[in-house]
C-alpha cells in the first residue's frame, strides 16, 4: 500500500498516534480480507437452507436477507467490529488534529495569504438537512461543522481519516476517483478541452485537483457546504500548487450563470443527498452547462440486479455508517431522472468507470471494480 502524500496541511502524528491509526487501518483490512467472507458461508450453509424450509423459496430481496442475517452471531460480530473500527478511525485522527490544530490553522492562513486560487464563504449559508440530521460516514460533526474562526479541523480530520477509511486504496493523494473519472472523460469526449469545470461536493478537493492538473488552462471550481472543509481544501490546493476556486454553495442551487461550464461533475456525492435533491442537482447541472457541455455524476456500485445476498452486503453502510440515502439512490432510475429535467432521451446514459489504479498496488479491494456514472450531454 502506498503511503499518504505528506503536505503542510496534513496533521502530524506522534509515534503513539501513528501506531494507533495504523492499527485501526490494519483491523479494517483484516475484516475485509479474512472475516467478511465468512458471512457468505453463514448465509449459504445456515440462513438460506432454513429460509427454504420455512418459506419454500429463497429470500427474494436484500431486506429479507437482512432480517435473517442480523440474527446470526457471526454477522453481528463482523458488523460490530466494522462499525467500531469506523468510529475509532475518526477518534484516532481527532487526537492528532486537536494537538496539531494551532499549526494547521497558521499554515492555512499563510498558504491563503498568497493564493492563486480563491475561497468564497457565505456567512448566511445553511446546509441542507440531509447533511446535518446525522454525521455522514460517522465523521464527528459531519462535513458542515465549523468550530471557530479560521477553522480547518473538519478538513484535516477528513484528509487523514478518509485515507485510512479507504485503506490507502484510493492512492497516496486519495485522488483515484478524480483520476478515474478524468480518464473516462478523456476517452469518451476526446474532442472537448474544457475551459471551465465544476466539481460539486468537492469536500477537500481530493478529486478536484486532478482536473486542474490535467487541464491547467481551465478554470476549475469546487463547491461544498462546509466552511471548514472548504478552507482546508483551498489551503491544501495552494500547498500542492494547484489553484482552484472554492465556494460554499448547495449543489441544488448555485450562483453560477446559465451556461457557464463546459463540464459539471461529482465524485461519490449523490448518495449523500436525498430523493428531492437528486432531480434538483441534475437540473442545476444542466442549467449551468453550455450547449454541448457534459454532466458526469460518479457514485457507488448499483444495487439493482445484484443477487439478494450481495445487495445485502453492499448496503452495509446504509444501515451502519450513516449513509441513509445510499440504498435509495443506488436503486433510482437516474437516467429517467435526468431526462425528466430536460436531458434529451439518448443523451443521458449510465456508464461504468473503471477505477484507475497502478498495477503495482492493485489488490483485493480495487481489482475489477467499476463505478456507475450518470453522463448527460446538453
Amino acid at each position: 500500500m502506498p503511503s499518504q502524500v505528506q503536505h503542510d496541511l496534513l496533521p502530524t502524528r506522534t509515534h503513539d498516534e501513528g501506531a494507533r491509526q495504523d492499527y485501526y487501518m490494519e483491523i479494517r483490512r483484516h475484516l475485509a480480507v479474512n472475516v467478511a467472507g465468512g458471512n457468505r458461508a453463514v448465509y449459504s450453509n445456515i440462513v438460506k437452507p432454513a429460509f427454504l424450509r420455512s418459506h419454500g423459496r429463497e429470500p427474494k430481496d436484500r431486506s429479507e436477507v437482512r432480517t435473517e442475517m442480523t440474527r446470526q452471531g457471526y454477522y453481528q460480530m463482523y458488523s460490530a467490529m466494522q462499525r467500531h473500527t469506523q468510529e475509532m478511525t475518526w477518534d484516532s485522527v481527532i487526537d492528532s488534529v486537536e494537538r496539531d490544530l494551532p499549526r494547521l490553522t497558521a499554515q492555512a492562513k499563510q498558504k491563503m495569504a498568497n493564493a492563486k486560487g480563491t475561497l468564497t464563504l457565505d456567512p448566511a449559508f445553511k446546509a441542507p438537512g440531509y447533511l446535518t440530521f446525522y454525521d455522514i460516514h460517522l465523521q464527528p460533526g459531519g462535513y458542515h461543522t465549523t468550530l471557530a474562526d479560521d477553522d480547518v479541523a473538519s478538513g484535516a480530520l477528513y484528509d487523514r481519516a478518509t485515507y485510512m477509511y479507504s485503506m490507502g486504496n484510493l492512492g497516496p493523494k486519495t485522488d483515484y476517483f478524480g483520476s478515474s473519472l478524468l480518464a473516462h472523460f478523456k476517452a469518451r469526449f476526446p474532442h472537448i478541452t474544457p475551459k471551465r469545470i465544476l466539481d460539486m461536493g468537492c469536500t477537500i478537493g481530493h478529486s478536484t485537483l486532478p482536473w486542474k492538473e490535467a487541464f491547467p488552462e481551465a478554470e476549475v471550481y469546487g463547491i461544498d457546504v462546509g466552511e471548514s472543509v472548504l478552507r482546508y481544501a483551498h489551503a491544501r490546493a495552494e500547498t500542492m500548487g494547484v489553484p482552484v476556486h472554492f465556494s460554499q454553495q448547495n449543489a441544488e442551487r448555485t450562483n453560477f450563470a446559465d451556461g457557464f461550464f463546459d463540464v459539471v461533475l461529482s465524485h461519490i456525492m449523490m448518495h449523500e443527498t436525498s430523493t428531492p435533491a437528486v432531480p434538483r442537482i441534475f437540473a442545476e447541472s444542466r442549467r449551468v452547462l453550455r450547449e454541448g457541455g457534459v454532466m458526469m455524476h460518479l457514485d457507488n456500485p448499483r444495487l439493482v440486479g445484484l443477487p439478494p445476498f450481495d445487495a445485502f452486503l453492499a448496503e452495509w453502510e446504509v444501515h451502519n455508517n450513516n449513509e441513509k440515502f445510499g440504498g435509495t439512490y443506488r436503486e433510482m432510475d437516474i437516467v429517467v431522472e435526468a431526462e425528466n429535467v430536460g436531458f434529451v432521451k439518448g443523451k443521458a446514459t449510465l456508464e461504468y468507470v473503471a477505477l484507475v489504479v497502478p498495477a503495482r498496488i492493485m489488490n483485493y479491494s480495487t481489482k475489477g471494480i467499476q463505478f456507475p456514472c450518470l453522463v448527460g450531454e446538453k
